[in-house]
């Protein structure tokens, strides 16, 4: 095989799925410097373009829109104009080796999901669920490379860490809320927590996306003016901004969410809620970062036994001490 001057790569998914994707992202740039890789994904995770210096372009895809078809459409025509020479993807539907043959792309890469995968595809991949997700996408580019990266690498610029320093987001994605996918404590739980960590000396920056105004703004009367709080909701301008707050930070406390994964990214000690999905699926096994959870005995139940949380929410009743001893 030559070295290829133009991959491909399809990842459809929020902008945590994307942050998971860089490592093999990464793999894939380290074996070939040359290459320009272009990631398709959906309009909603474009801006993972801004953490990382490996994607040269991105193609957007609206695949959960009223016109996802049109939308495949265009993305084959962009495809097979862009002269690929290799071709990723990270989805599991039986109908992806379809879509990567007819891109005309030479070398495809995908999961194993049937005859049509073994047939379609240059080299199918077993899929393995069941470990954290970075190392998942990173089978995908095993047939091409021996290189392992092992955790998203984004690069937020050299930040001094500022001392006694704790950045709490406690939202979730709005798609999660729509879903009805209950993965975060209440405001006036996060307001406990903070109350506690300013308790013990440390000061408090408090942050979050358009879509935590109100969790944000009911956190804050809660709390009032204390020493050594700041509420910084509205000061970033885009998710450069949080990485860099995030580096900045020596914790970082949060839900499983996007902010979590930009905080393994830029290597800030990480705690982060887990209440109904699986941290074994979405944080790494390291020191550096931690999952906060209850060890009740049915967690975790999200997307492997149900498809929306239940109403007991057991898995988030945590002692909040046992929270500010992880400090």
């Amino acid at each position: 095989m030559k070295q290829p001057k133009k991959i491909l790569a399809l990842n459809f998914g929020g902008i945590g799925d994307e942050i998971l994707f860089l490592p093999a992202l990464s793999s894939l740039k380290k074996e070939y410097p040359d290459a320009k890789i272009t990631l398709a994904l959906e309009p909603r995770s474009k801006s993972v373009k801004d953490l990382s210096n490996l994607i040269y372009d991105v193609i957007c895809v609206d695949i959960k829109g009223k016109h996802k078809y049109w939308e495949l459409f265009k993305f084959l025509c962009k495809a097979r104009m862009g002269k690929f020479d290799m071709v990723f993807s990270s989805g599991a539907n039986q109908l992806i080796p379809v879509l990567l043959f007819l891109t005309g792309i030479t070398y495809r890469y995908g999961y194993e999901s049937g005859a049509l995968s073994r047939i379609l595809l240059t080299k199918a991949v077993k899929l393995k669920k069941n470990q954290y997700a970075s190392a998942m996408y990173h089978e995908l580019v095993t047939p091409v490379t021996d290189i392992k990266t092992l955790y998203p690498e984004i690069d937020a610029g050299e930040i001094e860490k500022e001392p006694n320093s704790v950045l709490i987001h406690p939202g979730v994605s709005k798609m999660s809320v729509i879903k009805n996918m209950v993965k975060t404590w209440t405001p006036d739980i996060w307001a406990e927590l903070v109350k506690k960590v300013l308790d013990t000396g440390k000061k408090v920056y408090l942050i979050g996306g358009p879509d935590d105004k109100e969790c944000i703004e009911k956190i804050v009367e809660i709390i009032g003016e204390r020493p050594n709080f700041e509420n910084l909701y509205g000061t970033t301008k885009n998710i450069m901004d949080l990485a860099r707050l995030t580096k900045r930070a020596e914790v970082l406390i949060c839900s499983d969410s996007a902010p979590m994964h930009i905080g393994v990214g830029v290597g800030t000690k990480t705690l982060a809620l887990f209440g109904p999905t699986d941290e074994k699926k979405l944080i790494p096994n390291d020191e550096k970062f931690i999952a906060i959870k209850n060890n009740c005995d049915c967690r975790p139940c999200l997307w492997d036994k149900r498809q929306t949380t239940c109403d007991e929410l057991k898995c988030l009743k945590i002692d909040l001490d046992e929270v500010v001893k992880m400090i």
